[in-house]
Formats: C-alpha cells, sequence, structure tokens
C-alpha cells in the first residue's frame, strides 16, 4: 500500500468511479491505474468496489469504510501543508467560501473588507450554492468554510457555529393592504406569497409558523435570491418574505417592511467547517470576524 494508491482512491471517489479520468487526472495510463487498483485489493484480500465487467459501479462495504480513512488521510496531508504554510506565517494562498447569495451580499461584505486589510496577499474565492451543496464543496475540499441557515446542523463531519440570529419580514408595495394595520398570518395567508427556494434561507421556519398555526401557505414563487424576490414584489405578483437584513433602506425605499417577529421563530445563520480542517491564522481570523459581526448585524 502506498500514498499513490490512496491518492487513485480518492480520486476515483471524486470522479464518480470513472477510471478513465480519474487515470487522465493521475497523468497515467488507464491500464496503470487498474493495475495500481487491483494490487491494493489484492493486498487487503476482498474488493473495495462492485463492478459489471470492468466497470467501476461503486463501493463494497468493506470500501466505504476504506474511503473514510483516505478521506482523513487526504485532510491530514492538506493540514500538514497549512501548518507548514502557518509556521512560516506564509500570507500567500487562498481562503475558499461557499455560501448563499443572501449572506455572500448582506454579511460577508465587512469581514471580507476586514481580511483584506490584513492578509492582502490571500486571494479569496467565494462559489454561492444551495446549502445541500456547500456542504459537499467542504467534503470535497472546494471550500475552506460554509456560511447558511440551513441544513449544516445535519452533518455530523463538521464543526458548526452560530454566528447570528436574524428575522424575517415582510416586503410590500406602499399602497397594499397590509402596508397598513396588524399583520397576522391569517392576512398574510390570503395573499400569494413570493419567498425562498426550500432549503434556503429559513424558509423551514416561515413553512413551521404557518403549519402551526393551521393556515396554508400560498407560495406563487420561489427563489434563491432576496434581490430576485423583491423585484416580482415590485411587480405586484404578491407578497416578499425575506430576511430582514436583506431590505436596504437607501435602495428599497419603495417597498414597506413589516415586522415578521412574532410570527415567525428567528432564524440563526451559522458557520461550518470539517472537524479534522487545520485551521491557519488567517482562517481564524475570519471566523472571528463574522462572529464579532452578529451584534451589528441583528441591529440592521
Amino acid at each position: 500500500m502506498n500514498l499513490n494508491q490512496i491518492e487513485l482512491l480518492r480520486i476515483l471517489q471524486e470522479t464518480n468511479f470513472n477510471q478513465s479520468k480519474a487515470a487522465e487526472k493521475l497523468n497515467v495510463v488507464q491500464s496503470a491505474a487498474s493495475r495500481q487498483l487491483q494490487l491494493f485489493e489484492e493486498e487487503l484480500g476482498s474488493p473495495i468496489f462492485e463492478r459489471h465487467g470492468k466497470k467501476l459501479l461503486g463501493l463494497t462495504p468493506l470500501g466505504e469504510r476504506v474511503m473514510e480513512q483516505v478521506e482523513r488521510i487526504n485532510q491530514a496531508k492538506k493540514n500538514i501543508h497549512a501548518i507548514a504554510d502557518d509556521f512560516r506565517d506564509n500570507r500567500n494562498g487562498s481562503l475558499h467560501i461557499a455560501t448563499t447569495h443572501t449572506q455572500a451580499k448582506y454579511l460577508l461584505p465587512t469581514p471580507v473588507q476586514k481580511f483584506r486589510e490584513k492578509y492582502p496577499g490571500i486571494t479569496i474565492y467565494m462559489v454561492q450554492s444551495s446549502p445541500d451543496d456547500l456542504i459537499q464543496h467542504l467534503h470535497h475540499h472546494r471550500a475552506d468554510i460554509a456560511i447558511c441557515t440551513e441544513k449544516l446542523d445535519e452533518d455530523e463531519k463538521l464543526v458548526v457555529k452560530p454566528c447570528y440570529e436574524w428575522q424575517h419580514i415582510a416586503v410590500v408595495p406602499r399602497h397594499h393592504p397590509l402596508a397598513q394595520g396588524d399583520i397576522t398570518l391569517g392576512r398574510l395567508a390570503s395573499f400569494p406569497i413570493l419567498t425562498y427556494s426550500p432549503g434556503f434561507t429559513g424558509r423551514s421556519n416561515i413553512e413551521k409558523a404557518f403549519k402551526n398555526a393551521g393556515k396554508e401557505l400560498d407560495i406563487t414563487l420561489a427563489a434563491a435570491d432576496s434581490d430576485i424576490i423583491k423585484t416580482y414584489v415590485r411587480l405586484g405578483l404578491g407578497v416578499g418574505i425575506i430576511a430582514g437584513t436583506s431590505y436596504e433602506p437607501g435602495n428599497d425605499n419603495d417597498l414597506v417592511a413589516l415586522d415578521l417577529s412574532h410570527l415567525i421563530p428567528r432564524s440563526v445563520t451559522k458557520i461550518a467547517y470539517l472537524k479534522h480542517l487545520y485551521l491557519p491564522s488567517y482562517l481564524k481570523y475570519f471566523i472571528s470576524e463574522l462572529l464579532s459581526r452578529s451584534g451589528s448585524v441583528q441591529q440592521r
């Protein structure tokens, strides 16, 4: 058993068990990659892949357990490089952030700006995606940290820290009937609702509030982007339910923001990273900046 075989296993999983793609990534011919895999399985005394002919279909029960260790070995290799860079106080490198549109636009600008001032040599890469995909970015080492509201708590392989609490609001044009009088779930339920797609930005809390009150939630448009929701509110398609931090008084003064804190439970945005990830100094600094934003964000 050697590190090249371990790397082959990692890449096979990354390429959905495609041997030709894995061989290409390793800059070897496919027959050489297949031979290394054969030698590895012979050493273990049992196959780690289910096969149909020469095609790899998936992992055997043994393969599942082996891949858990392969993941740890790969993480250890990355940690060793990160530890060495940290030891030399290397201020060149990259920070990969996986997040949603709402967090990227309304939470991250100030922490990112402060980070750039302290670590100008670190390149920042930001990928916006769904919470499910953000978690996969962490597991496949395409991101160092993930930031979102939903899903992170469900993964036992992650360190998850609450970042800040926030509240949903309803937004309507100034002439809308809801702009006057007390807001109740009953009144909201009498209008078409525009809000986040399932899995995004506290959508589960919205559904829970309406369900507990025995009210039907008539969602006529769902999107991952707060700005898209506000656009279609302006067109008269319905009432928008968005994160309170997404309302910008300077840009959204044609809309009325209605507090829903008494109707929908508060949501918590979280930050997450792999449990076995070594945190270099620059990543620790970025996380501390995110956590320090909690008070000011709540008051926006």
